[in-house]
């Protein structure tokens, strides 16, 4: 297949950078600053799996047809992706890679379903400058269908490639996956507001019963809601719904540890990343997820509602909170 990603951030570049290395076809599609650095100087990988350099081409805009399109833009930028390259993708393969459930819905708006396969990477990656990402730690990428119970025959032959590059999960439900996948990321929003990184955030166990508190809101809805939550590889949902039901200082315990040891390399999560870069981050696909739900449905999400209103705060003002600041706006809200 002839691929194309668009979208050149931390996965993006980090998918690219490593099919590239395989010898697959394939090129890149980013903005300004990424495409110079790139056609400069390489792009340059770091990380669990050693520091190399990819010479990949890079473009504005796509420049031929792809076989396969890997869309890894933020949700909220897909559509603008879309609309700007429409006339070269309307018979290729999309494959989706953004956090939440609305990436598919955008794209499906646009191109047949059927051309749609749904993504979720459980691996991560850091951006730090154009050109520069940070392989953090490994992880599947599961494969399936959001719109259906039919298998995507598109599937196996794409699965194939990225196993290339990640070992491939062919998931059922993967419906079920990507909800269980934004409660993976609802706790990025916390590095955002305080401006620090995930292992620094989360080294406090106070900082961390808001966490528990997170999921503990958002189970409650979804439990409600009668949706079906499927275990990730590597993150069952026993992992939730055990520390949801403990006490909240022995749960903060046992998630400030697990998440300080997740890599050597500083994590920041997607939110702050984007907000790093001068960037809309996706927090509405992520904790407003939850909270979209909630008003939906005529029930309560007032720490996730809380947590957007401050993650949009700093994205507005260029201003982190402080632990002080998140920890006395949160302490009526966690129980």
């Amino acid at each position: 297949m002839t691929i194309a990603v668009i979208g050149a951030g931390a996965i993006g570049s980090l998918v690219a950078g490593y099919l590239k290395a395989e010898d697959e076809d394939i090129y890149l599609v980013g903005h300004g600053e990424a495409v110079k650095a790139v056609k400069e100087n390489g792009l340059k990988i770091s990380g669990v799996r050693g520091d190399f350099k990819v010479n990949i081409s890079i473009y504005e805009e796509l420049v031929s047809k792809p076989d396969l399109l890997i869309l890894a833009t933020k949700t909220q930028d897909s559509e603008a992706a879309l609309r700007q390259n429409l006339g070269l993708i309307k018979d290729s393969i999309i494959l989706t890679t953004q956090n939440g459930i609305q990436a598919e819905n955008i794209v499906s708006s646009f191109l047949p379903k059927k051309n749609i396969i749904s993504s979720i990477v459980m691996f991560g990656a850091t951006y730090l400058e154009p050109g520069r990402v940070v392989h953090n730690f490994e992880g599947s990428w599961i494969l399936g269908n959001s719109f259906s119970e039919d298998f995507n025959a598109n599937i196996v032959p794409v699965s194939l490639i990225l196993n290339k590059a990640f070992p491939t999960v062919i998931s059922e439900n993967i419906l079920g996956m990507k909800y269980l996948k934004i409660f993976v990321n609802a706790n990025n929003c916390i590095p955002a507001i305080l401006g620090v990184s995930m292992q620094e955030a989360f080294s406090d166990q106070q900082v961390s019963q808001i966490s528990i508190a997170i999921w503990k809101e958002a189970f409650a809805i979804i439990s409600k809601l009668d949706i079906k939550l499927v275990s990730l590889p590597g993150f069952p949902i026993e992992r939730i719904t055990k520390l949801i039901s403990i006490l909240p200082q022995e749960a903060a315990r046992a998630f400030s540890g697990a998440v300080t040891k997740l890599s050597k390399d500083p994590l920041y999560g997607s939110i702050l990343q984007s907000i790093k870069r001068g960037k809309i981050s996706e927090i509405d696909f992520i904790n407003g997820e939850f909270v979209s739900l909630a008003q939906k449905y005529g029930l309560k999400a007032e720490l996730n509602k809380r947590l957007v209103e401050m993650v949009h705060t700093v994205e507005k003002t260029g201003r982190f909170f402080t632990k002080a600041e998140l920890l006395d706006i949160t302490r009526g809200l966690i129980n």
